[in-house]
């Protein structure tokens, strides 16, 4: 809730043309925004370049949002699905994912051992990710990749909480029982 208030300042003074309320809203929800992106397009520097784009979108369409309709946080998610969504139009549905794009995720180890584990543990974790339904795709990927509650991941996708639970719960059920 705390966030959510802070969110709606942060939101007033930028509409009000406050460049620094702009950058704190980027601050708070960048991160957040771009593992969502990778985690649906699995790589790295498309990620980057739709978060921007994200960000850039929300600059512009700022004006236009209302505080009381729905949360700042799944209004930017939203932004952000819908431009993964042109991609995969774009794109055909096609989602390779260059090992190397995942290699540059891991922080910079320096023991090679280490450092392909990850790399293929991160690789089964995104096919796993990709068999999964995607409603509870987007469930585990809102909650445990950018951080939301189960409010706001109830908000964003417009469902009760306990459909939130129940998708969330069958979500991991399946990815544990892919990953073993």
């Amino acid at each position: 809730m705390l966030d959510s208030q802070r969110d709606n300042e942060l939101v007033k003074r930028a509409q009000q043309g406050d460049i620094t309320a702009i950058g704190a809203l980027y601050d708070r929800h960048q991160m957040h925004i771009f593992r969502f992106v990778w985690s649906r397009v699995g790589n790295q520097q498309l990620a980057e370049d739709l978060t921007g784009e994200t960000f850039t979108r929300m600059v512009s369409g700022l004006s236009g949002y209302k505080i009381n309709e729905t949360p700042f946080r799944a209004w930017l998610y939203r932004i952000a699905r819908n431009l993964v969504t042109d991609e995969f139009r774009k794109r055909q549905g096609k989602t390779a994912v260059p090992l190397q794009d995942v290699e540059t995720m891991i922080s910079f180890e320096t023991n090679p051992d280490i450092v392909a584990e990850n790399n293929l543990t991160l690789a089964t974790v995104q096919e796993a990710l990709a068999a999964l339904d995607p409603t509870q795709r987007e469930v585990v990927e809102l909650r445990f990749l950018a951080g939301y509650s189960l409010q706001e991941v109830a908000e964003t996708l417009d469902y009760s909480v306990a459909a939130v639970k129940s998708h969330q719960h069958r979500g991991l059920k399946a990815l544990r029982a892919a990953l073993q």
